[in-house]
C-alpha cells in the first residue's frame, strides 16, 4: 500500500513537467531577490538568506503535499530575526533556537494541530502582518537612502546614488503592471529592476557624488562549495540547554506555522485544480526544512505568499514548479556570485518596502476601521504591541484583547426583557450565560418593579455556576418584594444563595 502511494505521489510530481520548469524559472527570478533582501533586513549576511531558499525549495517540496505552495525565508520573521539574534548574543546561538524550532513544528505536525491556526482572530493576523510590514519599511529606509545604520542616521549619512536607485526601483516595481512588459511571463519586474540597478550602479562609478561604495552592494562570499560552508555560520549545540533558547523556538515554530498554514489557505483558494493542501503534512515539512536551514546556516523557512502567488501566476501545476526553483537558487550561489554582487542594496530595499507597503498599505486601515471597534479595536493593538514588545507576545496581546471584545460584546446581548399585556415581564436568554454577563443579569432583575411576575426563560441555553448563584440569590429575595418568579428551561440544583458565602 505504501509503495503504491509512494508511485502515485511520484507521478503527480512530475505530472505536468513544461508548466512546472517555466514555473520555476519565475519563481526563482522572484525570490532570489527576495532571499538576499530578507536576509539584510535580518542583520545578517545575505548567504543565510539563500542557503534558507535552497532548503525551502528543494526540502519542502519532497515532504509536502501542497501543489502550489513556495517555502524559503520570510518577510513576516524579519522582526523576530532582528530581535532574538540580539537577545541571544549571537547568530550561532540563534540558528540553534531555529533548528529547535523545527523540531517543534515537526510535532506540531504529528500531533495534528494545523487545525488550530484557525483560532487566531482575523483582526490579530491583519495586525501582526501590518505590523511587520511597518517594521520592515522602518528597517529598510536607511538602506534606500544609503545610509549605513538607523533613521537617526539618514541626515548625515544620505547618499544621492542609492536614492536614486532606490526611486528608479519603486518607480519600476508601482508601474510594472502598466507597461507591455507585464505580459511576458519569464519576465519579473524584481528581475528587471535588478539588472537595471546593477547597471546604474556601474555606470555611477565614474561619478563621484553618485558612486556607491562597496558596503552598498551584496556580499556574497566566491569560490564554489568550499567557499560558501568557511562562510556559512554554524548553530551553538551547547545553547540547546539554553531556556532563553527554547523561548525564541517556541517563538519562531508558532509564527511561522501560522504564517506557513494562512499562506497554504490563501494558495489553495488560488490553486485552479482546486485541490486542499493537508496542514499538518505542511508542518511535518516545514518542521524538517527549519532543523536543515537552521544546521546548514539558513535563516527560518515558512510558506511565501509572494513566491507562491508568482507559481500559480506563472502557471505552475505541481511540486516540481517549487523544487526547479531551488536548484536554480543552488546553481545561483555557486556558479553566480560574481553577479549576485554586483546587485546594489538599494535595490534590495526598495523591494522590501514594496512588501513591507502591501501589508501595511492604508487601505487595510481604513477597511479595518470601517468594521468597527470589534475589529479595528484588536488590530490596533496588535500593531502596537508587536512594536513595543516583540511579535508573539504582540500577538498573545492581541488575541487575549480580541477574545476579550468578542466576551463583552456577547454579555451585552445575553438578554432580552420583554413586557407582555398580561402584566409578566420575561427575560429570555438568547445565547449562553457567564459570569461576563453577570451585570447585564444582575441590572435587569434590578429594574423588575415590587408586585410583579417574572418569566426566566433559558430554554437550550447553558448558564454557568455564577448566572444561577445570581438567580438563586434574587429568587430568594422575591417574595419579600411579593415578586412571582417562573422558570422555564432553568436548572438551579446545586447552586447557593450568595454563592455560599
Amino acid at each position: 500500500m505504501n509503495s503504491m502511494n509512494t508511485t502515485q505521489d511520484i507521478k503527480a510530481f512530475f505530472s505536468y513537467p513544461r508548466q512546472d520548469v517555466v514555473a520555476g524559472i519565475v519563481v526563482f527570478l522572484v525570490a532570489l531577490p527576495l532571499c538576499l533582501g530578507i536576509a539584510i533586513a535580518s542583520g545578517v549576511s545575505p548567504i543565510t538568506g539563500l542557503v534558507a531558499g535552497i532548503v525551502g525549495g528543494i526540502i519542502v517540496p519532497l515532504v509536502s503535499r501542497s501543489p502550489l505552495s513556495v517555502s524559503g525565508p520570510a518577510a513576516g520573521l524579519i522582526s523576530i530575526v532582528l530581535m532574538e539574534i540580539d537577545r541571544l548574543g549571537s547568530i550561532e546561538r540563534f540558528l540553534s533556537a531555529v533548528i529547535l524550532a523545527g523540531a517543534i513544528q515537526f510535532l506540531f505536525g504529528v500531533c495534528r494541530t494545523g487545525k488550530y491556526a484557525a483560532l487566531v482572530p482575523s483582526s490579530v493576523i491583519k495586525g501582526m502582518l501590518a505590523a511587520i510590514g511597518i517594521t520592515i519599511i522602518l528597517k529598510q529606509l536607511p538602506v534606500a537612502l544609503g545610509v549605513t545604520g538607523g533613521l537617526g542616521d539618514i541626515s548625515a549619512g544620505f547618499a544621492m546614488g542609492p536614492t536614486i536607485i532606490t526611486a528608479i526601483s519603486l518607480i519600476i516595481l508601482y508601474g510594472w503592471k502598466r507597461t507591455p512588459l507585464a505580459k511576458f511571463a519569464l519576465l519579473s519586474p524584481a528581475l528587471v529592476l535588478v539588472v537595471l540597478s546593477s547597471l546604474l550602479a556601474l555606470m555611477f562609478r565614474n561619478v563621484p557624488s553618485l558612486a556607491l561604495t562597496p558596503t552598498q552592494f551584496v556580499d556574497v562570499p566566491l569560490g564554489g562549495f568550499s567557499a560558501l560552508a568557511s562562510a556559512l555560520p554554524r548553530p551553538e549545540f551547547g545553547a540547546f540547554m539554553d531556556k532563553d533558547v527554547w523561548i525564541v523556538a517556541v517563538t519562531i515554530a508558532i509564527v511561522a506555522s501560522i504564517e506557513t498554514l494562512l499562506s497554504l489557505q490563501a494558495i489553495d483558494r488560488l490553486d485552479p485544480l482546486q485541490r486542499h493542501s493537508p496542514p499538518n503534512r505542511e508542518l511535518l515539512a516545514q518542521g524538517i526544512a527549519n532543523a536543515l536551514s537552521g544546521f546548514l546556516g539558513g535563516l527560518p523557512v515558512t510558506s511565501v505568499i509572494v513566491r507562491s502567488g508568482a507559481n500559480v501566476s506563472a502557471g505552475g501545476r505541481e511540486r516540481l514548479s517549487a523544487f526547479v526553483h531551488g536548484l536554480l537558487l543552488l546553481f545561483a550561489v555557486v556558479f553566480a556570485g560574481t553577479v549576485l554582487n554586483a546587485i546594489p542594496l538599494a535595490c534590495l530595499a526598495a523591494v522590501l518596502i514594496q512588501v513591507g507597503l502591501n501589508l501595511a498599505k492604508p487601505s487595510l486601515f481604513r477597511m479595518q476601521a470601517k468594521l468597527g471597534a470589534m475589529q479595528f479595536l484588536p488590530f490596533a493593538i496588535t500593531i502596537a504591541a508587536v512594536l513595543g514588545l516583540d511579535l508573539l507576545k504582540g500577538v498573545i496581546v492581541g488575541t487575549v484583547m480580541g477574545v476579550m471584545f468578542v466576551l463583552h460584546q456577547n454579555s451585552k446581548s445575553v438578554i432580552v426583557i420583554t413586557r407582555g399585556d398580561n402584566g409578566v415581564v420575561q427575560m429570555k436568554f438568547r445565547r449562553d450565560g457567564t459570569f461576563l454577563s453577570k451585570p447585564k443579569i444582575s441590572a435587569a432583575l434590578e429594574s423588575i418593579q415590587d408586585d410583579s411576575t417574572l418569566e426566566i426563560v433559558a430554554t437550550g441555553e447553558f448558564l454557568d455556576h455564577d448566572v444561577k448563584e445570581l438567580l438563586t440569590t434574587f429568587i430568594s429575595g422575591a417574595h419579600a418584594r411579593r415578586i412571582t418568579v417562573r422558570l422555564v428551561g432553568v436548572d438551579l440544583a446545586g447552586a447557593t444563595v450568595g454563592g455560599g458565602h
